[in-house]
Parts: structure tokens; C-alpha cells; sequence
């Protein structure tokens, strides 16, 4: 058995959909599925403290960035005496998880001798699913990797069959921030397609496009998807004052329509592992309820609707 450490929920989520809870001897602050990993050391923290809101989280990002400052601390004493066999960590995004140079400098001369460190950066589909490969390689679950991949595989491919009797694809604008905003990028222009969606605003693979209050304007969204980065259901909901401010939702056909969401972007769309799938499924009931019913009651915990007049609604 190997020793795991995981700095990243998506691939803690990997690891354990694979098969091996049991040999995680370590996680991030951030990691909270399964609900088993709760009893497992925490190796980070976030050094933001207690910033709410999306422009008081952007702030305070933006003021440690400026000091020269980490924005999550790791316990680099624990994780060496963790001795781990295997540390998982990432280095797509500075404000997601702790950075890869921390991960190194901790663990120093343990690297390629007693520690292999996996670090995943993926901005497509096919690179998320490609991680639960290289984490499987680097934990000997090889043959629980291809199983597992069978049926995410399969879920994907039942949810684009679905979708091709969509009698339109709305032009479709999924938003990661909110103060200021930022759209999603990376997989989700994908997830979009395969939904039966048109995405619009962000292209596949680049990171968080910025929009101007002029471009977010002429992008004339006919389904909306708010799903701030890391906020899960009960503070994105709150944060639905900041986006009629920053975002034209009173001119975008999408409120009309029915069809703006609101959904746990901690749970969900951000988190590149195994529930990218579950991603999928929920963003296919938000852009076509009549045809994906029984996802819309099985995601149903996780996201809410905007009815035409601003209300909320399940």
C-alpha cells in the first residue's frame, strides 16, 4: 500500500473513487469528499482569513498577491513527517490550492527518492479525465482507473446523445466570479457543448476570461449558469444581489426564459475529478429541463433557479 498525501480535492476525490481511502495519510483544508477524509490530518490552510463576498474575497486575494504573500500555507514539518509515498498537488491556478513551488520546497531532496509528486494542470475534458490515469499510474489502481473511466465515459456520452434532441442550444454564458466577473473557461465551454448548449463569451482551455459591462452586453445569454469559484449553494445564493448589479440579467433573454441557475461552485463545475460528471448532468437540466427531468431531482440539492421576476425557485 502506498502513503498518499492530497493537497487537491478533485484528486482526493480521484484517489478515493479509485479505491484507496485507506491509504490517504494526508489532505488539503479543502477537502471534504468523501465525508470519510474529515478525519485525515490537514496539511493547508487559506492565508486570506475571513474576507467575504466576491469583491471582499477579490480584495483580499489581490492585497496578499501584491505583499508577495501566499495565499495558502502548507504544514511542511507534517508533510515530511508524514512520509508520504505519493503527493498529489496542481499548478493550474494560484488561488485554488497551494502552490506547486511551496509543495517542492517542503518536501526538497524527498522528491524522485522516497516521494514521486504527481502535479496535474488540466483545462480540458479530456486532461481531467486523463489525471484520474497519471494519479492511478502513480498509486498502482490501473485496472480500477479503467473501470472508473468506463463509466464516466459512458455518463458523458448518454448525456450528448440525450441532448441531440434538443430543439435548440441556447447561447449559453456560465460565470466562475462574480465581483469582478470572470467566465468560465477551461472544461466548461465543453461541458456546455455536450449539454446541448451554445457556449459564448469563453473559448475551450483558456483560463477565466474578464469581459467588459460592453461585452457582457452583446454576448445576449439565453441560459445563465452562476457558479462562483468555490462558494458553495448558500453563498453563491447570497451573492445574487452582486450579479444583478455586475451582470445584465434584467437584457439577457435568459431571465425571461427561465433560465438562469444558480449552483454550488464548490462542489460542482470547479472541481476537475470525478464529479465533473455530476457537473455535466446538472448543467444539462439547467439548459433543458424538459429533457433531463430525472438529473434536475437527482442534482436537485445542488442548485436553485431564478424565476422571470427575480424570485428563487427549486
Amino acid at each position: 500500500m502506498s502513503r498518499i498525501v492530497s493537497l487537491l480535492p478533485a484528486a482526493t476525490e480521484f484517489v478515493c473513487a479509485l479505491g484507496a481511502r485507506d491509504e490517504l495519510v494526508g489532505v488539503s483544508h479543502e477537502c471534504d469528499e468523501p465525508a470519510s477524509v474529515a478525519t485525515l490530518p490537514r496539511l493547508t490552510r487559506s492565508a486570506i482569513g475571513g474576507a467575504a463576498g466576491s469583491r471582499g474575497i477579490d480584495e483580499a486575494v489581490r492585497a496578499t498577491a501584491a505583499r508577495g504573500l501566499p495565499l495558502f500555507e502548507l504544514d511542511a514539518a507534517r508533510l515530511r513527517a508524514l512520509a508520504p509515498d505519493v503527493v498529489i498537488a496542481q499548478e493550474l491556478c494560484e488561488v485554488c490550492a497551494v502552490s506547486l513551488d511551496d509543495v517542492r520546497a517542503a518536501l526538497g531532496d524527498r522528491i524522485g527518492r522516497e516521494t514521486a509528486l504527481v502535479a496535474l494542470a488540466p483545462t480540458r475534458l479530456d486532461e481531467v479525465l486523463a489525471d484520474a490515469r497519471r494519479i492511478a499510474e502513480a498509486i498502482g489502481r490501473e485496472r480500477e482507473c479503467a473501470a472508473l473511466l468506463d463509466s464516466l465515459r459512458g455518463r458523458i456520452a448518454e448525456v450528448g446523445r440525450r441532448a441531440v434532441s434538443a430543439w435548440e442550444r441556447p447561447r449559453t454564458v456560465t460565470v466562475e466570479w462574480l465581483d469582478p466577473v470572470m467566465l468560465g473557461g477551461t472544461w466548461m465551454p465543453e461541458l456546455v457543448e455536450i449539454a446541448g448548449g451554445e457556449p459564448v463569451g469563453a473559448a475551450a482551455g483558456e483560463k477565466a476570461p474578464q469581459p467588459t459591462p460592453l461585452e457582457l452586453e452583446g454576448l445576449d445569454a439565453e441560459a445563465v449558469v452562476l457558479k462562483p469559484c468555490g462558494l458553495g449553494l448558500a453563498d453563491a445564493l447570497a451573492e445574487l444581489a452582486v450579479a444583478r448589479r455586475t451582470l445584465p440579467l434584467g437584457r439577457w433573454p435568459a431571465l425571461a426564459r427561465g433560465r438562469v441557475v444558480v449552483a454550488d461552485g464548490s462542489r460542482h463545475f470547479n472541481r476537475p475529478g470525478p464529479r465533473i460528471v455530476d457537473s455535466l448532468e446538472l448543467l444539462a437540466a439547467a439548459l433543458h429541463p424538459d429533457l433531463f427531468a430525472d438529473f434536475a431531482r437527482r442534482h436537485a440539492a445542488d442548485f436553485r433557479r431564478v424565476a422571470a421576476d427575480g424570485s428563487v425557485v427549486r
